[in-house]
């Protein structure tokens, strides 16, 4: 059952939906591998981890948009997440994605965010974005740069510390 008002977005082999009570275990997984969640904040409790996933609904309903939940459309499974983020203190939106371990390297994060930004620069009227990306991370900077998106400037995140930040083409670039 969705949690949020979020829409349903389709890609080739996506579905871009709202979280649901059943997205939490992979998530929690995904925050407890330290090795894979150091790159979105750092590993994490089961309890952060829940944190998270509550503030995530949170955001969609003030925000209206969020992190939507990547399903596979082969299968239903969930793959990652990717959308819109700007929680109190951020610079900016911010499209972001991530992956579970299962479905790394097959071009999940790519479709899905290009599908994320086609949603916020057409429905959502967005003419800008940005990708924060903690130093260090290069799968993300090289998909950030793949994406089109071109390294900014550094700065303090109030929530990452040192992060770095990349701006995307705007609509009219695409």
């Amino acid at each position: 059952m969705p949690l949020t008002n979020a829409p349903t977005l389709q890609s080739d082999r996506l579905i871009l939906r709202g979280p649901e009570l059943r997205d939490f275990e992979p998530l929690a997984a995904f925050f407890a591998d330290e090795e894979r969640a150091w790159g979105f904040g750092g590993a994490e409790t089961r309890a952060d981890a829940w944190r998270w996933f509550a503030s995530n609904i949170g955001h969609w309903h003030i925000h209206g948009y969020g992190y939507f939940t990547i399903e596979m459309r082969a299968g239903g499974q969930p793959a990652g997440l990717s959308g819109i983020w700007n929680p109190e203190g951020w610079p900016e939106p911010e499209l972001g994605w991530l992956v579970f371990a299962e479905w790394e390297g097959r071009g999940v994060a790519h479709e899905a965010a290009m599908r994320a930004r086609a949603w916020a620069y057409e429905e959502l009227g967005f003419k800008t974005l940005t990708s924060n990306i903690l130093p260090g991370n290069t799968r993300s900077v090289a998909l950030a740069e793949r994406l089109g998106a071109r390294y900014e400037r550094t700065y303090e995140n109030v929530t990452m510390g040192r992060d770095m930040l990349y701006r995307h083409p705007g609509p009219e670039d695409l």
